[in-house]
């Protein structure tokens, strides 16, 4: 059949499926992930199977998603506390592993997995004991602390208002309504552009089967004093009194939603700087626990206002004092993590720059990244502001948390350029600079190792410094990078990426299931 100057074999048909199921499993990789959330009101977990494939581009390391399937969710439950006010970790963990059973897996079925705690769950105390719960899998989940504005951002990709934003084309304000705040997102085209927090939520206070009050959060008390009624535990809430401070809490959110300042009264609820006022807003979204009464799912009454302010935030829809077409985008209450991928690339020796090799391995560093172009002249102070910018945007503290910088160089090499870029970072970690931290730095483009000897000759970093090329991340990115392996100083780097119920910008280019949306003009 044919005529070849050398001897060559023709592979038999099992062979040509073995090879076939090789190269695919080289470019392909399922797992089940289970993603839980811990916050100050409720807490609840899912389990999906996830589907992800290398990305063909340029022989990428970067895997996508291209399909997930929510295998079981729990049902919600209200975060158990102990007297003291701390998280009853033990049965939180009851609860977990009834979730387990109830799905048909066991812990070694889980290959990653995500756990987000909030609000109350992030303090010390709490987050040390909800940590311990999970400290078999440590190498496989991620445990990410959610502040105020990380947590808005999760909500609008959890809740499908970014992927909305993409299909839609609009700018969507996304209004997150938990038991202790509401989140609000700016999106716009698939992109995050703004987010903001409030002390408003349904469950500030919590009353019995019997009307008494057993629990009552300070922004509550704020909001009756400015009110003019009286809260106090083990007491009665009138009907009237209720109506007063559930129309308070709403004027706030309808104050907030317009992007008008609150009265100074209310002033000590405001979380994190405001939304700018002068990015016209398209159609809003609700996503969060009060959501899931917006959008008729629920409508049991669980000791707490949300019902009661749902009631009044559709009256204020329909009265246009919410000016806003509204889009239910399918995720209410479960607007957090299905999960998270995980997969290992080896970053070649060659071109990286490690100050000190005994340093590794590293785990569970959290990513920021900057989208600002490096393909012409390089503005030092332009790259510390973006810097700053995605550091504030995950509540990291400069300084104190370590991260990883992401970004994408582009250009040539000149030394110039790479020295204005390593002058932006340092501005932009001036104290983990300055406290001798690890610096640690990830790129698209190979100058890893030019940059990191910019940073350790000529502007004399003192801490570590892990510099590392040929990498694509994203936002929702943890990384572990492994010990060197010898004699060719190769670094393993796992990546984590947090997944959400529908395409988020992190990891998913690929397709995502469609929930489909409703929407509500309120003619």
């Amino acid at each position: 059949m044919h005529d070849l100057e050398f001897d060559h074999i023709h592979p038999s048909e099992e062979q040509r499926e073995q090879l076939a199921g090789a190269i695919w499993s080289a470019d392909n990789v399922e797992f089940t992930t289970v993603g839980v959330d811990v916050g100050s009101s409720t807490s609840h977990l899912m389990f999906a199977r996830v589907h992800l494939q290398r990305l063909a581009e340029a022989l990428s390391s970067r895997f996508v998603v291209v399909s997930r399937e929510i295998l079981w969710k729990s049902p919600i439950l209200l975060t158990p506390y102990r007297p003291d006010f701390t998280i009853d970790a033990v049965e939180l963990g009851e609860f977990i592993d009834q979730s387990y059973a109830s799905a048909g897996l066991s812990k070694d079925d889980i290959d990653s997995g995500a756990v987000i705690l909030t609000g109350e769950a992030l303090k010390r105390t709490n987050a040390r004991a909800i940590a311990d719960l999970f400290a078999m899998e440590s190498g496989k989940f991620v445990c990410a602390s959610a502040g105020h504005n990380m947590e808005a951002l999760m909500a609008a990709h959890g809740s499908g208002a970014v992927e909305l934003s993409r299909r839609e084309h609009k700018t969507f304000l996304n209004v997150d309504i938990g038991g202790g705040t509401t989140k609000f997102a700016l999106v716009h085209g698939g992109r995050m552009l703004h987010t903001s927090a409030i002390a408003v939520g349904g469950r500030l206070v919590a009353i019995d089967e019997g009307g008494i009050l057993n629990r009552i959060e300070e922004p509550a008390l704020q909001m009756a004093r400015a009110t003019g009624i009286e809260l106090e535990l083990g007491g009665k809430l009138s009907k009237k009194s209720r109506a007063k401070l559930v129309k308070t809490m709403v004027d706030i959110l309808r104050t907030s939603i317009a992007r008008r300042p609150l009265g100074a009264e209310f002033s000590d609820l405001v979380l994190t700087p405001p939304l700018p006022d002068a990015i016209k807003i398209d159609a809003i979204t609700f996503s969060g626990g009060v959501s899931e009464f917006i959008f008729g799912r629920e409508s049991a009454d669980h000791g707490d206002l949300g019902g009661d302010m749902a009631i009044a935030l559709i009256a204020a829809l329909e009265g246009k004092e919410i000016e806003y077409p509204v889009y239910d985008p399918g995720q209410g209450i479960r607007a957090t993590v299905v999960g998270a991928s995980q997969f290992t690339v080896q970053v070649s020796g060659n071109t990286i720059h490690i100050t000190r090799p005994e340093a590794l391995p590293v785990r569970n560093v959290p990513v920021v990244r900057i989208d600002t172009r490096l393909d012409g002249d390089i503005d030092a102070a332009a790259i510390a502001d973006a810097i700053a910018a995605s550091l504030g945007r995950f509540d990291i503290a400069e300084g104190e948390t370590t991260a990883a910088l992401a970004f994408k160089w582009e250009g040539e090499p000149a030394h110039g350029r790479m020295f204005a870029l390593a002058r932006g970072i340092c501005d932009g970690f001036a104290r983990t600079v300055a406290g001798g931290k690890p610096l640690i730095l990830v790129m698209e483009g190979d100058i890893g190792k030019n940059l990191g000897v910019i940073l350790k000759n000529e502007l004399e970093v003192a801490g570590d410094i892990i510099s590392l090329d040929g990498v694509q991340l994203r936002e929702f990115d943890y990384i572990d990078v492994g010990e060197l392996i010898e004699p060719t100083d190769v670094a393993p780097l796992i990546i984590k990426s947090l997944l959400f119920g529908s395409g988020h910008a992190g990891t998913d280019r690929g397709a995502s299931p469609d929930h489909g949306h409703h929407h509500h003009d309120h003619d």
